[in-house]
């Protein structure tokens, strides 16, 4: 019987599908414990070797659990609503939904032939309209909802509106829009439905507003941060401006302190909380105005160094900034125009990640310092950004490196007020410890007393008031798509109405076209059965929208992350689909105790799902304020790219080797046309792209094309993918289960070498004979040695804790010296191989499985208990002395660990080696240390 991976693998996940093996229990007095990766989205290029490595970790982990007792919830589903998808309909013409079930199939045939553990009767799709309804559910509970600062939770519109009746609005503590105007009760009384409901926009959870966002013209849609490399559209590389459109956002501002709190709480690493805590950005200082010199109009600073009021000398504005339009003078004009046209073609990022260049323009208008009443210049500059904080800043140059830089290149005044420091040559940020000058009345003060001082003045004055600040903006929640959640939502007097929760889902609309309108509106503009009938509670024509009972439904589409930002709730439920979670089911999960995923998520759906679940524990759906309890970022795994190396202007390529002083441009080639010596496959180049159907070849002196490598990213655009049902063919699952796992730490990046999967099949296949030989069963119902217990124990306790500590790659390297160890003691005993199956069986699950069956076993090894370490096995029982005379080792002596001294001396000392040594005469001196030396001296 030979070790046949292909036919052993397919078994057993053949087993598993139909016995359900893996399936959660539903109600268990076993403990809970919640494994989860981040669902994958379910692209055309199927997975290669970088995506499971996760995905592998957390089946070591779930099924250890298992092991150990516990009820183990590991489920999969698909994050499947997505640009990409939309794109390649856009292209085709082909349903998203149906190139998107295409996709899922293939991922699922890809994750089972790797032979995860998962719960597929918890599956889970975002496009499916069984769970979107619950994402549109959520959405109106948000519509629904205030933050009352006072309570420091969201709270019911209702009763927000409860409080403006009977008290009006200015004692009401609450998130809300900037520049609320204030009203009595009976104010409130008698203003109209709709005068009322456009108040409660301004303080609902999540609201209608005119926004800066990231838009996309060739795309059609918005952008988020995240999806634009270098002022480009990650799909595609089209140009992205920034342009105000009205947008429906949400107030993930309010929760921005329980979000800096919650992170104390979580097993995360340091760096991911970190990240987080810079993106929410908490900053304690002052709200300060400045009057306009000629105007009505103000500008709103926010500053952490108030007690530098008196060293402004200049204001910059964000060039989207909506009092530019306003201030700007005639003479001006034209030149900050062309400024901020030129700004609206750089995204977010790339102006915060620019520090060098120094650009801006006078706006012709100057702003009343608050004390002095002297003029300061307004300019506007695209370091200052509209979404932070106000968008404008009050200039300290002889306190802030980018304002003396700016102020500098521009040849403005700077206003020293730090009393002894030479600001000539540079700007000092940290002034905390000095003293002020040039200050009026905060002369002579540090920094704490100078601040409250300021502060006080200014509230005095009705310019300034002390406030926490947060650098975390609302999160922009519309998107101009097609394959996205729709809302929920119908307009009556340009007014947003909530269409009632008992008639979702609301589906998304079929259209002939995936493109937006003629006249600019998104893809459901194309619809023609989408409009909200409030007598009948249905989807009905357009052409029936009468503005009496019929209504124009919402064009825009939910964001990627909105289905992602609760799904874990979806998975505790079994069968559960009229709400998100019941209250057993939470009570039971709780949380996930387990998150596996990428780094690259750290401040998008990491952010956003803290968000919603906090939301969901203020209005009684979860139970706990963290979603996830321990989260673990797993590292790339790199692809080993090729490179041709073409001369340019030509077709011509160059071996690397061949290479001298002429200009040759790199290109990545597919890793598949190239073997093991780097040699290029020539006839294979020419006929993988038409372009390259003429190719001609300077070769090496030994007649053949050398590519040159690079280890980088894997993915489909460098061609350095490696696919694993390649690996899977040949080797077998449990083989790639192993080598990913053997390849290094689980958080660090490696290369990936397919050379190196070889070994790690031979030592199953060595292991496998510990088993079974050519004329079968080899195992005996002896009793073991010594040394046998040892190594097992060993392996048991190394594999436990390596598990615990998340180490798999130490785990390995374990195995494999267990199973030499046993090779070597000739071991083919039961009570060694029986516990020895079922500690590899998290690692490599389908030759455990055989195994376990071939010992004559009916029921599944995953059902097992995990072996318990002894640690008695590992005490050794005997010794190996080294022998020594006059500190010289002669020879090595084994005796049992429980002699005495003179028990030692006494076997040494009858010794024929020992008599040898002394040739008669008697040692003057026998140095005995018991598990330790024997040492005898002449």
């Amino acid at each position: 019987m030979k070790y046949n991976p292909k036919e052993i693998e397919a078994k057993w996940q053949k087993y598993w599908s139909e016995n359900q093996t893996f399936k959660t229990e539903a109600v268990s007095d076993k403990p809970k414990y919640f494994v989860l990766d981040m669902f994958p989205y379910p692209s055309g290029a199927g997975l290669h070797v970088g995506h499971p490595l996760g995905y592998i970790a957390s089946d070591i982990y779930a099924r250890y659990k298992r092991h150990c007792g516990f009820n183990v919830l590991h489920p999969q589903g698909y994050d499947s609503f997505g640009l990409p998808a939309e794109q390649y309909a856009i292209q085709t013409g082909q349903h998203p939904a149906l190139t998107t079930e295409v996709n899922i199939k293939r991922y699922r045939e890809q994750l089972d032939r790797i032979g995860f553990s998962f719960d597929w009767s918890r599956e889970v799709r975002t496009s499916e309209p069984e769970y979107y309804k619950h994402t549109q559910w959520i959405f109106i509970q948000l519509f629904n909802s205030w933050y009352n600062l006072a309570a420091n939770r969201a709270e019911s519109i209702d009763d927000l509106k409860a409080v403006f009746a009977a008290e009006g609005n200015t004692s009401v503590q609450a998130v809300c829009d900037e520049g609320i105007v204030e009203f009595t009760a009976t104010q409130w009384n008698s203003f109209t439905a709709d005068e009322q409901e456009r108040i409660l926009l301004q303080y609902r959870m999540t609201y209608l507003a005119e926004t800066e966002v990231n838009w996309c013209p060739a795309l059609g849609t918005v952008l988020a941060n995240d999806e634009i490399i270098n002022g480009l559209s990650e799909r595609g590389g089209h140009p992205v401006i920034r342009k105000k459109m009205t947008q429906w956002s949400m107030r993930i501002s309010a929760y921005a302190d329980r979000l800096l709190q919650g992170l104390d709480t979580i097993d995360w690493s340091d760096s991911l909380k970190e990240s987080q805590r810079n993106w929410i950005g908490k900053s304690v200082g002052a709200a300060v105005t400045f009057n306009l010199k000629d105007s009505s109009e103000v500008i709103e600073v926010f500053t952490t160094r108030p007690d530098t009021i008196f060293g402004v000398t200049f204001m910059t504005l964000a060039p989207e900034h909506e009092l530019v339009s306003k201030i700007t003078t005639a003479a001006q004009l034209n030149a900050v125009n062309v400024y901020v046209e030129a700004t609206s073609k750089r995204s977010e990022r790339e102006r915060m990640a620019d520090v060098k260049t120094i650009s801006g323009v006078f706006t012709g208008a100057y702003a009343e310092h608050p004390f002095t009443k002297e003029p300061i210049p307004v300019w506007i500059g695209d370091y200052v950004l509209a979404g932070y904080g106000t968008g404008a800043v009050m200039a300290v140059p002889c306190g802030d490196e980018r304002d003396y830089a700016f102020a500098k290149h521009f040849a403005i005044p700077i206003q020293n007020i730090f009393k002894g420091i030479d600001i000539s040559e540079t700007a000092y940020a940290d002034k905390d410890s000095v003293v002020l000058e040039n200050s009026d009345f905060l002369n002579g003060l540090g920094y704490k007393e100078a601040t409250a001082l300021a502060i006080e003045k200014l509230e005095v004055l009705k310019q300034g008031k002390g406030k926490t600040n947060y650098r975390l903006r609302d999160a922009v929640f519309s998107r101009q798509r097609y394959w996205g959640e729709p809302f929920p939502v119908y307009y009556v007097n340009g007014l947003p109405k909530m269409i009632d929760a008992q008639y979702l889902p609301i589906l998304l609309p079929e259209v002939e076209k995936y493109l937006p309108t003629e006249d600019g509106l998104p893809p459901l503009g194309n619809a023609t059965v989408w409009a909200w009938d409030i007598a009948a509670n249905q989807v009905v024509e357009n052409s029936k929208i009468d503005g009496v009972t019929v209504f124009a439904l919402e064009l825009n589409t939910m964001p990627g992350w909105a289905g992602s930002s609760f799904y874990w709730l979806r998975y505790m439920e079994d069968g559960n689909a009229d709400e998100i979670v019941s209250k057993e089911a939470v009570a039971y999960w709780q949380n996930v105790d387990l998150y596996i995923g990428g780094n690259e998520h750290a401040t998008g759906h990491l952010l956003y799902a803290r968000f919603w679940n906090k939301f969901l524990k203020d209005i009684g759906v979860v139970a706990v304020e963290e979603p996830f309890k321990k989260l673990i970022n797993q590292g790339m795994i790199l692809g080993n790219s090729a490179f041709v190396y073409r001369l340019e202007g030509s077709n011509t390529f160059v071996s690397k080797n061949a290479i001298t002083d002429q200009k040759v441009q790199a290109l990545h080639v597919d890793v598949s046309l190239v073997n093991a010596s780097s040699e290029l496959d020539l006839e294979g180049f020419k006929a993988w792209r038409p372009d390259f159907a003429t190719a001609d070849f300077v070769l090496d002196e030994n007649g053949k094309y050398i590519v040159g490598h690079e280890v980088e990213k894997m993915s489909k655009s460098k061609f350095n993918v490696v696919n694993p049902d390649d690996i899977c063919e040949e080797y077998g699952a449990d083989t790639l289960r192993l080598y990913e796992m053997f390849l290094g730490p689980l958080e660090q990046a490696k290369p990936w070498n397919t050379a190196g999967i070889s070994g790690v099949f031979g030592f199953l296949k060595k292991l496998w004979k510990l088993y079974v030989d050519d004329n079968g069963v080899v195992v005996v119902d002896e009793e073991p040695t010594a040394e046998m217990l040892k190594t097992l124990h060993k392996t048991i306790k190394k594999v436990s804790e390596d598990i615990e500590n998340f180490s798999f790659n130490t785990s390995v390297s374990q195995f494999m010296i267990c199973v030499n160890e046993l090779s070597q003691q000739k071991c083919h005993h039961r009570a060694i191989l029986e516990p020895l199956a079922v500690v590899l069986s998290p690692y490599a699950p389908h030759i455990a499985e055989e195994l376990w069956s071939i010992l004559g076993h009916e029921d599944s090894v995953s059902k097992q208990v995990f072996p318990q370490f002894i640690a008695a096995y590992l005490v050794e029982s005997t010794k190996e002395y080294p022998v020594s005379f006059n500190g010289k080792m002669r020879f090595k002596l084994e005796l049992p660990m429980d002699l005495t001294a003179k028990e030692i001396e006494e076997i040494v000392m009858n010794d024929a080696r020992t008599q040898a040594q002394l040739n008669g005469v008697a040692p003057k001196k026998v140095i005995i240390v018991p598990g330790k030396i024997i040492n005898l001296v002449g």
